[in-house]
Formats: structure tokens, sequence, C-alpha cells
């Protein structure tokens, strides 16, 4: 009888790392919103335009690097990532302007590309076995869950003690220390010949002929619209909107006593419901079928929306919104990089889901943007949220004709 091939290995483990430090940095951008806004008197858009430059650049940077992986090295495209992240990081320190912002956030929208979901996930999936892929994917993306649990809150108690600027230069460090988990991060290339002897021409021409592969490229689009808005603006939503804080209720014994406090929690508590929710994610999806289970998950996300902005904004609402969305907040990303490699093979599986992804970026552009483009234009952010609501909607349907079946490689 044949050995069960194991669920962990060092490639995931290290991968695990690598993903879980990037975002842990990735995830605190908003709670620097109001701090560098204040000191030098900039209007909500213009930081958030350098945070939609971010995510924009980041999605640009995700089929560059996955290429890249996989023709040099899935371990040199990561240091490549983490070094312009940090310079990113570093350069941003120093900046005074929006512009010099927004900008320098291209260098570390590329750096999040080159440690994030497009090199990472590849490496993870090559190294799994086909009976293992889908949990391991949904293992790796919870553990960008888990930097997003102690990311924001860790920014809010360094601000508390240094300058923005510190903060930045600190976290350039820590990026650089995922260089140290590469070693470990040796990944097979599991694939079949007719993989193996299809050029990466060959195979995107007949992905973006397929229509499946164009809905699920469209369908990822709410996903980095609903996730780059809350990430970025959340904080300060719940800074500004939320009811007062029970001086002698429980999160006041917990140590959380201003709204800003729990506008960095509230990001915290969405990455831990998440670490259920991509796990969970990555279980259900190799048991049933992942485009369905990529509707139910859109559909969850619209109720939540809607129903979280027509009630009255407390800490409650906040936190039980906060773990709603929380359970189905990154439970796509398994789902739709575990669609692509079923579909289209595992040889360019970086590359195909950086495309994939991009299309989630663009919306996670639109997402910050327009939080700051609205939120001057009419002093709140309702219509954001309704425009999430609506796109999380079209997402829930366009995923239904996804053919879920592998696309045969032509003859060589």
């Amino acid at each position: 009888m044949q050995a069960r091939a194991p669920l962990f290995t060092s490639v995931l483990i290290s991968a695990c790392v690598v993903i879980m430090l990037s975002f842990a940095i990735r995830a605190s951008f908003g709670v620097f919103q109001l701090p560098i806004a204040n000191e030098f008197g900039w209007p909500r858009a213009d930081f958030s335009l350098a945070i939609a430059i971010q995510n924009l650049a980041w999605g640009i940077g995700q089929p560059i690097f996955g290429a890249l992986a996989e023709k040099f090295g899935d371990r040199r495209a990561i240091i490549l990532g983490a070094i312009l992240y940090a310079a990113g990081l570093v350069l941003s320190s120093l900046a005074v302007t929006p512009m010099q912002h927004q900008l320098l956030e291209i260098l570390v929208g590329f750096g999040i590309a080159g440690t994030g979901f497009g090199v990472i996930l590849a490496v993870v999936g090559r190294a799994a076995s086909a009976e293992n892929r889908s949990l391991a994917l949904g293992i790796a993306t919870a553990a960008g869950s888990a930097g997003q649990v102690f990311g924001a809150p860790v920014a809010e108690a360094l601000l508390s003690i240094y300058p923005w600027q510190t903060v930045f230069v600190i976290f350039a460090g820590v990026i650089l220390l995922v260089i140290f988990a590469l070693p470990f991060m040796r990944s097979p290339a599991p694939a079949s010949r007719a993989e193996l002897e299809e050029s990466l021409g060959s195979v995107l021409g007949r992905a973006f002929r397929d229509p499946s592969y164009i809905l699920i490229f469209v369908g990822f689009f709410s996903c980095g619209y609903q996730l780059g808005f809350i990430t970025a603006h959340f904080p300060a939503f719940v800074t500004e909107m939320c009811g007062a804080i029970d001086p002698s209720g429980t999160l006041a014994s917990l140590g959380v006593s201003t709204t800003s406090a729990l506008g960095a929690i509230a990001i915290a508590v969405i990455g831990l419901a998440n670490i259920v929710g991509t796990v969970t994610a990555g279980w259900l999806g190799r048991r049933h079928t992942k485009k369905y289970l990529l509707a139910w998950i859109y559909l969850g996300r619209t109720l939540a929306s809607a129903a979280f902005i027509l009630m009255p904004i407390t800490p409650t609402s906040v936190l039980l919104f906060s773990v709603v969305m929380g359970s189905l907040w990154l439970a796509t990303v398994p789902l739709t990089s575990g669609l692509v490699a079923h579909i289209y093979g595992l040889r360019y599986m970086g590359t195909l889901y950086g495309f994939v992804f991009l299309s989630h970026q663009i919306g996670s552009f639109m997402g910050v943007w327009l939080g700051g483009r609205l939120y001057d234009a009419y002093g709140n952010y309702n219509a954001v949220w309704w425009i999430g609501v609506g796109v999380g909607a079209f997402s829930a349907i366009v995923h239904l004709p996804v053919r879920e079946r592998p696309l045969e490689a032509l003859p060589a």
C-alpha cells in the first residue's frame, strides 16, 4: 500500500513564513492613513491613491514575478521581491509630498508581488500532492491572514512609541528576514510531459481564448475591490463612524478604549477569522466544485456588507462584521488558484494565476482610490460600500458558467 504524502512539508512551512511576514506589513497600511494625512494636512484621497497605486503595482508585478520564478527560480524571485519591498518602505519614510509617496508605493507593490500569492502559491501547488493541493493552498493563504492578525495591532503599538517614518524602517528590516526561510523552499515541478513541452506563450494563448479563464479573471475583481477598500479605509471608517466604546464594557477591560484602537483590532479580527475561513475553503475545495464554493463566498460577502452598512455602526456590529467578512476574506484565493491549476496545469501556474490576480488588484486599486475620492467628495464612505455590494453580487453570478475541467494541452 502506497504511503500517503505528508501535508506539512518544509516547502509549505517556509512558504507560510514568507507570506505571513509579507502580509503582516501589507495589512498594516490602513493604520498609517490618519497619522500621515494629519502630519502633512493631506486630503484623504492623497494617501489613498498611494495605497491604490501600491495595489495596482502589486497586480502588474504578479504575472511578471510569476514568469521570473518559472524562468530563473522561485527563490531568486522572492529575494528580488524582498529587496524591492524593503527599499520602497525605507524610501517612503523619507517622502514628504503625496507624489513621492505615490511613486514609491510602486516599489512596495512590486515587493509584495515578489513575496506574495503569485509566487508562493505556485511553489506550494507544485510541491503538494494532488490529494493535498487544495488544502495546502488554503493553509498558505491562511498564513497571510495570520500576518494580518498581528500586522495592524503591531503597527498601532509601534506608532504609539515611534513616528510613522521609524515604523516604516523597522518593517523594512522585518521583510528582509524572509530570506532566511528560502533554503527550505525547494519545490519540485510535478507536471505532465505535455505541460513541460508546451511553451508559456502557447499556454497563455489557450487560457485567454478560454471563456472560463475570462470569467475567473473578471470575477476576481470584486474580491480585490472589497479587500482593498476595507484594508485601507476600515480603520479610519471605524475611528470616525463607530459609536463610543463603553468604558465599563468588555472591550475597555481588554485595553481597547478608543475607536482608533478598535479599527486596528477589527483588521486583526478579520485576519484571525480568515485563518479558519481559508483553511476550510481549501479543505472544501478538494471535495466540492470550486466554482460553486466561490459563488457562495461572494454571495456571503455581498449580504454581510449590505447588512453592516444598513445597521447602526457600533463596536458590536464592527466586530461581528469583522468575524463574518474575515471568514470569507481570502477564502477565494485557494479556490481560485486551485481552479487555475486544475484547468490549466501546474507548469505555468504562477504566471496564469498572476494574470488573474491582476484583475484582483485592479479591483483593489479602485476600492482604495474610490474610498478616498468619494470620502472627500461626500464626507462618508456610503457610496463605496454599495459599489462593493454590487460587484460582489456580480462575481457570484459570473462564476456559475465556468467549466471546471482540465483544458487539454495542444500536441507539441
